[in-house]
């Protein structure tokens, strides 16, 4: 991979990983349009993804250090009504991580093997668009706050988080859905998605690294360089969402589903015809 090519799957990485549009379905597709010639199911291209996952982990929890240390400080013996709810929070990040744990752990390859396929991942990329406008659709009148989500809404929202193991399905985008569903605002709703997404992310990358290795898998400089560019461009997308679910509360999710569909509906064209 040269280095421009390892720029541009860290661009859409640390981009389609907090956009609501599916990084897996992304990098599954953009080579195959641009015809790198990648296998995708060699040990290291597996790898290389895992690394730019990382500095997208990373970025998570950079950007929202007050909360884990929120979080860190409730569990050692803050008290307060602050802590209580920042505990509370905390708890339902975890309850909310381990579907996608388990689902991955045991479903994880046999969905990578039968879905990780452009034309397959265009279609879920389709798929994808309706989820996100029917979530507007649906969640028109949520309102509610971090404060207010039960634990069977962050189970919700946790279980939505399998759906991500698709190509083409959005992991911020059907656990935002799940959220609004649940009665959370949009805003609130991205918080909670990355919130949940930090360790999530980090998790996977611990889980398949030693697996990965074992397999042969190596990592080079433009790996290290596809990491870094990844975890900076993932900190932009974050200010940029968080600011822009602040200003929009309803329809936000609608553009998004718009550029999936039209996204989806090109590159199977392109897969098709060339």
């Amino acid at each position: 991979m040269t280095a421009l090519q390892a720029i541009v799957m860290a661009v859409l990485q640390g981009v389609t990983e907090l956009f609501p549009v599916s990084s897996l379905g992304h990098a599954v597709i953009l080579p195959r349009l641009l015809k790198w010639g990648v296998d995708e199911k060699a040990p290291d291209w597996l790898a290389y993804l895992a690394v730019m996952h990382l500095g997208t982990s990373i970025a998570l929890f950079a950007f929202f250090w007050r909360d884990w240390l929120n979080f860190g400080l409730s569990l050692v013996g803050a008290s307060g009504s602050r802590a209580a709810k920042d505990r509370i929070t905390f708890f339902h990040v975890v309850l909310a991580t381990i579907p996608a744990v388990v689902a991955g752990a045991l479903f994880r390859k046999l969905l990578g093997d039968a879905f990780a396929a452009p034309a397959i991942a265009a279609v879920f990329l389709i798929v994808n668009g309706f989820i996100l406008y029917l979530g507007d659709r649906i969640g028109e009148e949520s309102v509610g706050t971090l404060d207010q989500l039960n634990w069977k809404g962050a189970l919700a929202v946790g279980c939505a988080q399998i759906l991500a193991l698709i190509p083409g399905i959005s992991r911020s985008g059907s656990t935002i859905v799940a959220g609004v569903v649940a009665g959370l605002k949009h805003e609130e709703a991205a918080r909670f998605s990355f919130l949940m997404g930090a360790p999530i992310i980090l998790a996977a990358n611990v889980y398949e690294a030693p697996k990965l290795m074992k397999e042969g898998a190596t990592l080079g400089a433009m790996a290290v360089l596809s990491a870094v560019v990844a975890g900076i461009v993932a900190y932009l997308s974050l200010t940029f969402l968080m600011r822009y679910f602040q200003k929009n509360e309803f329809e936000a999710l609608s553009p998004f589903a718009y550029y999936c569909w039209a996204a989806g509906a090109i590159s199977l064209a392109i897969i098709a015809f060339v």
